[in-house]
């Protein structure tokens, strides 16, 4: 077997492995393991990330007596057990396989209930976690990517039945703009998706930087707001990682806002030796295993399956949190506040973190760390 090189981690985190879980061997990052009888928190990362994004809040809430659990997901990472192939099955990688994978994990280390908080499509599983198990996740923080609801059951269809669903229009009109365009999502579906980072002209460690900071508060071009309509026109206002121009790869799209030696230099949120870490894992696995998640959601092959569940709500205590330089609040029209008045029952709060773009858990640790013991804090007390 491979010796893969030790992570660069903080004081009081261990990596460690958890087999046959949901036929997956889980690499998992670990801190606060030193006492037993505390309660879990689990934390789920999203794309392109890895277990290691959440080295800089692991310590504040092990400090606080929290077990905390931090697994590279399926398709990511040290984590085996998963196959990739573009041909292959979707069906690994669809929701409800994802919350086995995390209900599965949680169990194998003894715990009931746990608190779960989700990152970026990270955010997807932890209010799935919710919705489907509320006996075991008590609580949920959903980062960067707000919950909106399981999809609707359509209704009154007996004299009209409902319609196959079609190839969202938005799609064409995109491409058919003055500057065409294109959605990363459906980007991210293709069989050239993955090649085109793995191999990317500027190499996986340039092509990474250069996204990371095109997603951070370091990019000073990323000032949200919400769009008015799911058009091709309010659409093309989004940054360029999320509408790329039609005829570009992401690693082009995003080695134009590549920063410069100083920026690099001085970058405290992600130093060259930790992205050093990402750049060399994503280059052994390659992006597929990430980007199966989202050809599950393009697809619609597992709509019905979610739709087992239309009209329910999250009803655990709930929470939000973003960087307030982040597009992922907003880039889904009226999810954010469907969050908020719907599909959450029991939200004690929202935050959109200054300083932060996409990637808040990173660039802003220590006020991510104090919002999450707060929220967990309140959380228990109603």
């Amino acid at each position: 077997m491979t010796t893969l090189p030790d992570i660069p981690l903080p004081a009081g985190i261990r990596s460690r492995y958890v087999d046959g879980i949901n036929g997956l061997r889980v690499h998992v990052l670990e801190a606060g393991f030193e006492t037993k009888g505390r309660p879990c928190i689990l934390l789920l990362h999203g794309f392109p990330e890895l277990a290691f994004s959440w080295r800089k809040v692991m310590p504040a809430l092990a400090d606080a007596g929290y077990h905390v659990i931090a697994p590279d997901q399926r398709g990511y990472g040290r984590t085996t057990g998963w196959s990739a192939d573009y041909d292959g099955d979707l069906a690994p990688f669809s929701l409800f396989n994802l919350v086995r994978d995390a209900l599965g994990l949680v169990s194998a280390f003894g715990y009931r209930q746990v608190d779960v908080v989700g990152h970026d499509f990270g955010s997807s599983v932890a209010a799935w976690c919710a919705l489907l198990r509320p006996d075991v996740f008590r609580s949920v923080t959903m980062m960067s990517a707000p919950f909106g609801g399981p999809p609707p059951l359509p209704f009154n269809t007996v004299d009209t039945p409902a319609k196959p669903a079609a190839e969202d229009p938005v799609h064409r009109e995109l491409a058919a703009l003055p500057r065409p365009r294109k959605h990363y999502q459906w980007y991210y579906s293709t069989r050239a998706a993955n090649a085109d980072m793995h191999h990317a002209p500027q190499g996986v460690h340039d092509f990474l930087r250069a996204y990371y900071h095109h997603k951070s508060a370091d990019w000073t071009d990323n000032k949200p707001y919400s769009l008015n309509a799911w058009s091709a026109k309010e659409l093309a206002k989004l940054p360029t990682y999320y509408v790329m121009d039609l005829n570009e790869t992401m690693a082009e799209t995003v080695a134009r806002e590549m920063p410069s030696p100083a920026a690099v230099a001085a970058n405290q949120w992600l130093p060259d030796r930790e992205l050093a870490y990402y750049a060399a894992e994503y280059g052994r696995t390659g992006f597929q295993g990430g980007l199966q998640w989202y050809r599950c959601g393009t697809s619609g092959a597992f709509n019905s399956e979610l739709q087992l569940f239309g009209s329910r709500s999250i009803d655990v205590p709930s929470c939000f949190i973003s960087g307030k330089q982040d597009w992922g609040t907003y880039q889904r029209l009226g999810v954010f506040e469907t969050m908020r008045t719907r599909a959450c029952t029991k939200m004690l709060g929202c935050h959109l973190v200054d300083g932060a773009g996409h990637w808040v858990q990173q660039e802003q640790p220590a006020e991510v760390g104090r919002l999450l013991l707060e929220f967990l804090a309140r959380s228990r007390t109603g």
